[in-house]
């Protein structure tokens, strides 16, 4: 059986405010098969907004847009720094997570670079995870899935609060996925 779409989504405990902006669905590039970035905020304390994505995989690292698979990840790229570049300059604090399909934390990784110019102020994106190595799967030590904050959102960050969850105790082949959740607290 082929799944055609997979979705992108959030989960928000009972209690926690929050409103849904209109989704993202230029990362889909036209392209049925690709999927739309979800953008709610959360209200709860002060607000901060989300934007869940899952890009487009095979182009995982020390690619650049001319390899053959990687030009319709850097297509996305232009509509996700509209998006964060938009946020900063409405002066929003803002976070981008989910499924990136790209190694980033790569030293000199020519998409976070691209994304991260710097312009406007504010957008530059962190990653949460710092140069901390992924537990999940013995054979991947590099993340592909990230939170990244925009600066007003670093800003009220808890140090030290990223974490990496993974399946403990039994063997790799039966974990439920090939991700592990990761998080982190955001201060309201």
């Amino acid at each position: 059986m082929f799944i055609q779409n997979q979705a992108v989504g959030f989960a928000i405990r009972k209690g926690v405010l929050w409103t849904r902006n209109a989704d993202l669905n230029a990362l889909a590039l036209g392209n049925p098969d690709l999927r739309w970035g979800v953008d709610v905020t959360v209200s709860h304390g002060r607000p901060v907004r989300l934007l869940a994505v899952h890009l487009k995989s095979g182009c995982n690292s020390g690619r650049e847009p001319t390899d053959p698979d990687c030009p319709v990840l850097f297509d996305q790229l232009p509509v996700l720094e509209g998006w964060t570049e938009a946020r900063a300059r409405d002066g929003e604090a803002f976070v981008v997570l989910g499924d990136w399909n790209r190694r980033l934390a790569s030293r000199g990784d020519a998409f976070l670079a691209d994304l991260n110019d710097g312009d406007p102020e504010g957008s530059v994106l962190t990653l949460t995870s710092g140069d901390q190595a992924a537990g999940c799967k013995a054979r991947y030590r590099e993340y592909i899935d990230f939170i990244a904050t925009g600066a007003a959102a670093t800003a009220r960050l808890e140090s030290g609060s990223f974490e990496e969850y993974v399946y403990g105790g039994s063997a790799e082949a039966d974990h439920p996925s090939d991700h592990c959740p990761i998080s982190v607290r955001i201060r309201g």
